[in-house]
């Protein structure tokens, strides 16, 4: 099994306590690709505090075997700049599990909601076809908020702070219209006053401790999938 963190360990007894760590059906080991961006990589985090590391091992020591997610993702990229890298990537389909989260480097640039949005969809149809064509193996995760980071000082946050929700409804919506599912974590990004070690070092992007507050959000949604 791979080494946990402190912070993923303690969501795992959580989750023992829930569910049990005991599973009476044998689940074959889960093929997890996720694609993204600084927040997918885990700029300025070690690789084992990347969330789709985090959620990975998570799941693992629940009884759900997930191999070494399978991470396209770079900092900076948008939309369109993961569409290209993804032309020429080696992927190996269909994964059990795909997720996305892309968009931040969008709104930074100063593009539009409605530019994006058809470079979403194109995506997120991508990602449905490489989970086999199962959108309910496909999960998009929100956009967190870089403005209420400290290197948004002196910037307009409230503005930033629309900008985030104006690209987060629309890919909630386009979720919707294809059965994915979609994941808020827009509002932990948004704790940073009672929770400042969630701030990695470059007083930019989460820490490992924001992205385990990420899984556990996220996990409960796989795991109650293999409950039903």
């Amino acid at each position: 099994m791979k080494k946990l963190t402190i912070r993923t360990l303690g969501f795992i007894l959580g989750g023992c306590l829930l569910w049990g760590c005991s599973n009476s059906k044998k689940i074959e080991p889960q093929r997890y690709l996720a694609l993204g961006d600084s927040y997918t990589i885990g700029e300025s985090v070690a690789a084992t505090e990347r969330w789709p590391v985090q959620l990975a091992d998570t799941l693992s020591a629940l009884g759900i075997p997930v191999e070494s997610p399978q991470i396209i993702a770079r900092t900076g990229w948008t939309t369109d700049e993961l569409q290209t890298a993804l032309e020429s990537s080696a992927l190996n389909p269909p994964y059990d599990w795909v997720s996305l989260l892309i968009g931040v480097n969008n709104q930074y640039r100063g593009r539009t909601v409605s530019s994006f949005e058809p470079e979403f969809q194109a995506l997120l149809e991508q990602a449905i076809e490489w989970s086999g064509n199962r959108p309910e193996r496909v999960f998009v995760v929100s956009i967190p908020d870089w403005g209420a980071m400290p290197f948004a000082a002196g910037r307009d946050r409230s503005q930033i702070a629309q900008e985030i929700d104006a690209y987060n409804q629309a890919t909630q919506r386009i979720c919707q219209n294809f059965n994915v599912h979609w994941i808020d974590i827009t509002p932990i990004s948004r704790q940073l006053e009672t929770h400042p070690e969630w701030i990695a070092s470059d007083g930019l992007h989460p820490s490992g401790e924001q992205y385990a507050a990420w899984v556990n959000q996220i996990f409960p949604w796989i795991k109650n999938a293999f409950d039903e």
